[in-house]
């Protein structure tokens, strides 16, 4: 899962286990995480998880967890370290035209990571709806919307699984899932193949 933009250079220690954290922490049944190439050039060393929920064989939503790494720092991250997600779900079209859905969505977030104990600073991001109507010979198709949020915040501290805990959560909320019951372990996922 591990990658550099360097592919000379050596992966520093520090960042392996920052990316065996997050590849380890714990999802719900619901949620499946595989890795990803990571994007090339955006930080010196750079891991991804991709991941989708689907249920009953319909797709509710699906996401991305990026961990970028640069060992001299960067000054808008505010750390060495930065993660950056994407979640697309699926939402009612009355949802949609809810003036409070930004709000609502940043705050399934902030919330999933103060629950998974994530500690962060930095968060920025930005909430997006679509909405399609069709025309024309796809006049018949029903509207549809979705709901796409798009964060990146620097981990306090070593990087931990719990960031990658928070994602998974902001996954389920986004895809409508009701909350763990208080008391209730999550177990792990299945694992997409290793690359």
């Amino acid at each position: 899962m591990a990658a550099s933009t360097d592919p000379q250079a050596a992966l520093p220690e520090e960042f392996q286990r920052a990316v065996l954290e997050l590849r380890a922490a714990p999802v719900r049944p619901e949620v499946t995480i595989e890795q990803v190439p990571a994007p090339p050039r955006v930080a010196r060393y750079s891991a991804a998880l991709s991941a989708e929920i689907v249920v009953e064989d319909t797709e509710l939503a699906t996401g991305r967890l990026v961990l970028l790494h640069d060992p001299a720092g960067h000054e808008a991250w505010q750390g060495t370290y930065r993660l950056v997600a994407y979640v697309r779900a699926a939402i009612d079209t009355e949802m949609a035209a809810d003036p409070l859905l930004a709000t609502v969505a940043w705050s399934w977030l902030t919330e999933a990571l103060e629950s998974a104990g994530a500690e962060y600073t930095a968060a920025s991001g930005t909430v997006t709806r679509v909405t399609n109507e069709g025309f024309g010979t796809m006049a018949g198709d029903p509207p549809r919307a979705d709901l796409e949020l798009r964060a990146s915040w620097t981990p306090v501290g070593p990087v931990s699984g719990a960031h990658a805990e928070a994602w998974s959560q902001l996954l389920c909320a986004a895809a409508g899932l009701p909350p763990v019951p208080a008391g209730v372990v999550a177990l792990s996922s299945r694992r997409g193949s290793e690359r």
